[in-house]
């Protein structure tokens, strides 16, 4: 069950996405500006590695790796007496906002990169079981996956999130520019564009999914018309009929990476006149400031 920590933590809210708040090891809920209400989180990256490194990520002291070895009985057992606690007891009652009790996902989201622990494809059908057990309908509380989907090339991963599809679930595949420099520079990682749209094609083949992009001012400049386009030939490579659209989003909270000095927030205005991009291309787009 829920840990009984002897510190007094606030509500959730947009801003204070504190994994520690049900003081457990993979289990943490949030209020997710995207899904809409409370999201059960999977964190199968507790020791902060992610093989990305991203210029917003919050996630302090992020280091460069893999997820470790996974104590899968450990994780249904605090999957278990947290989803109790959300349907059975008083957790939404004391830490979320009145208009915001509804439970709106099961996410695997954390510290890190969740398709690179070995025992993903377990923990996927370990989610599976138990929402059934709590009578959690699959299309009012979807599984998602939040990915950068660097992995999907990989075989069992590709037929985790196969599975992940059968049981209703969906993909947020992140795809933050399109240009090779872009890519290193807010994802810290050497990739080419093609690269990231053959995983993307991957997939969303396999699963329903929609792209994740965040964007922001990098030294006060906001993305350009060029890099828009460099965005948008990136998930036309990828075909954009197999796309659920686009969740464009910006900086609510602050990074905790070293090149946060670089970062500022856009407007909702500017995030809209994107999104209106993106809409030419017959994308949905949803856009949370």
């Amino acid at each position: 069950m829920i840990s009984d920590s002897s510190r007094r933590p606030q509500a959730l809210s947009f801003r204070n996405h504190d994994r520690d708040l049900a003081g457990l090891t993979y289990v943490y809920a949030v209020l997710s500006r995207r899904a809409g209400g409370v999201s059960v989180g999977i964190n199968l990256n507790p020791n902060n590695a992610c093989n990305w490194h991203c210029a917003y990520c919050q996630v302090p002291g992020l280091v460069r790796g893999k997820a470790p070895e996974i104590d899968l009985a450990k994780l249904e057992d605090e999957l278990h007496g947290f989803l109790g606690d959300l349907v059975q007891g008083e957790w939404m009652l004391r830490f979320v906002p009145q208009d915001m009790r509804v439970i709106r996902d099961i996410a695997f989201s954390g510290n890190g990169e969740p398709t690179s622990a070995k025992a993903f494809p377990e923990a996927i059908e370990l989610a599976i079981r138990l929402r059934a057990e709590f009578g959690l309908a699959a299309e009012q509380v979807p599984l998602r996956l939040i990915t950068n989907g660097s992995l999907m090339g990989q075989p069992d991963v590709l037929a985790a999130v196969g599975r992940l599809a059968e049981a209703g679930g969906e993909v947020w595949f992140k795809v933050d520019a399109g240009t090779a420099e872009g890519i290193e520079r807010v994802n810290g990682v050497q990739l080419e564009p093609a690269s990231v749209a053959r995983n993307l094609a991957r997939c969303a083949a396999a699963c329903p999914t929609w792209v994740q992009t965040c964007m922001f001012r990098w030294d006060g400049a906001g993305p350009s018309a060029a890099d828009i386009e460099a965005y948008l030939a990136l998930l036309e490579m990828a075909d954009l009929s197999r796309l659920e659209g686009v969740l464009l989003y910006g900086l609510a909270r602050q990074s905790m990476q070293p090149e946060a000095s670089h970062l500022s927030a856009l407007s909702a205005e500017e995030l809209e006149a994107i999104a209106g991009h993106m809409r030419k291309k017959g994308l949905t787009v949803r856009v949370s400031p």
